[in-house]
């Protein structure tokens, strides 16, 4: 799957663009994460809402959101130290207007809009030991959670994958070995082709 058509000399991206082939022997970083600032958060929302405390409940939610966010990325930032892209951390202002080399997509998300490769994911991360697992939809527990990716390429950015054409999805489900029905399922406000 590409990016949008940008009509112009831009080229249509995908985030295999942004790893080097093994076989180029060139150094390159690809980092999975998942981080949670939900625990016990749900218990605590329930005693408010319990106690008619809307607004406490509304800050719990908020806050808990807000520190996995933060999590994500300092983890991100602890990456980019690690593989030699960044001395030393950022000042907030770099780190809020993405003054940094990488990105981090999440499934579900414009560059990669399958919730249900969190599984995968979740697997290789054993995510589900620190608390953190999915719901049938891929929907992550506690809500207050992050997942995703880390991309160390210079030239890595972030985009939407474009409409999906029946080809596209079909060679899609066959290296993801789904079935056309389920792979549909997942992409269906991505495909350029109705399903009925």
């Amino acid at each position: 799957m590409t990016g949008t058509a940008k009509g112009d000399d831009r080229p249509n991206r995908c985030l295999a663009d942004f790893i080097a082939p093994a076989e180029m022997g060139l150094p390159d970083h690809i980092g999975a994460f998942a981080v949670t600032a939900g625990l016990g958060a749900e218990d605590l929302v329930k005693r408010f809402e319990a106690e008619h405390d809307d607004y406490r409940a509304i800050m719990v939610k908020a806050l808990a959101d807000r520190l996995a966010e933060a999590f994500a990325e300092q983890l991100h930032q602890q990456a980019r130290i690690a593989w030699g892209y960044q001395d030393a951390p950022l000042p907030n202002e770099e780190l809020v207007g993405e003054k940094y080399r990488g990105i981090r997509p999440a499934f579900g998300y414009p560059a990669c809009p399958d919730h249900s490769q969190k599984r995968q994911l979740f697997d290789l991360l054993a995510a589900r030991e620190i608390g953190i697992d999915l719901t049938d939809s891929f929907a992550m527990t506690p809500a207050a959670s992050v997942s995703g990716l880390y991309f160390a390429h210079p030239d890595s950015r972030y985009f939407n994958v474009g409409r999906i054409a029946k080809d596209q999805l079909e060679d899609y489900a066959r290296r993801c070995g789904e079935s056309i029905g389920e792979a549909e399922r997942w992409l269906r406000p991505n495909l350029a082709y109705d399903t009925d």
